[in-house]
């Protein structure tokens, strides 16, 4: 038996290619969700770090239209999207509305958007443990259709010899050890950005009960529309 992984191939069930292709796939979609997540996170935490930096002086000036405007430039920033909502629907408040009406609108505004930006944070992470969770049991499901491939050819062959069980075996191990190698890096990664979004969602909370603090120190906008 060819010991290569294009002589293992060929020694398999067609089931066990379509394991093999199925743990291939599986792995490929974890890839894609952990780039596209880690880099989503790196860009919201610069982005957060720029913006808090850059809002200082607005909030301390009471400039809620450049607190906007400088959320507009970060809008990746989990904590720039809720403070613009808040402010937004505070802003839009009617001049009739007195103060508390409008910082209620304003918080309602702001627990849409925690939840709306924590929906998007999230995108793809239940996935990811859906993977981690099913891959061995795939390769497992691939080890059993090994072993049977295993007793197949011993009997067929009629032989006790290694070389009359090799091919299965083989297989079965290559399945097994595909799905780990798939299922692990899924497991630790869910895990890695599952604790990332607990710090997203801390600080988003944290950042709404300040702003809500904020803006009670704030007039309604009473210009007229």
């Amino acid at each position: 038996m060819d010991w290569g992984l294009m002589g293992m191939w060929h020694s398999m069930s067609g089931i066990a290619r379509g394991v093999v292709i199925l743990l291939l796939c599986m792995s490929a979609r974890s890839a894609m969700v952990m780039i596209n997540r880690g880099l989503r996170f790196s860009v919201a935490r610069n982005q957060s770090r720029a913006f808090i930096q850059q809002v200082a002086d607005a909030m301390r000036d009471g400039n809620l239209d450049e607190v906007i405007s400088v959320a507009e430039r970060n809008r990746k920033s989990p904590i720039a999207s809720i403070v613009a909502t808040g402010v937004s629907e505070f802003q839009s408040a009617l001049p009739s509305v007195s103060n508390d009406k409008a910082i209620d609108l304003a918080r309602r505004g702001l627990d849409r958007s925690v939840a709306t930006t924590h929906s998007e944070l999230k995108r793809g992470l239940s996935g990811l443990a859906t993977i981690g969770a099913t891959a061995p049991f795939v390769g497992l499901f691939g080890t059993v259709l090994g072993i049977t491939h295993a007793f197949r050819g011993s009997a067929v062959q009629h032989a006790d010899a290694l070389s009359g069980v090799a091919a299965g075996i083989a297989e079965a191990l290559v399945t097994t050890a595909l799905g780990l190698l798939v299922a692990v890096p899924a497991v630790w990664c869910y895990n890695y950005f599952t604790d990332k979004m607990e710090l997203f969602d801390l600080d988003m909370a944290n950042s709404s009960m300040e702003l809500v603090s904020y803006l009670a120190t704030r007039p309604v906008r009473r210009d007229a529309r």
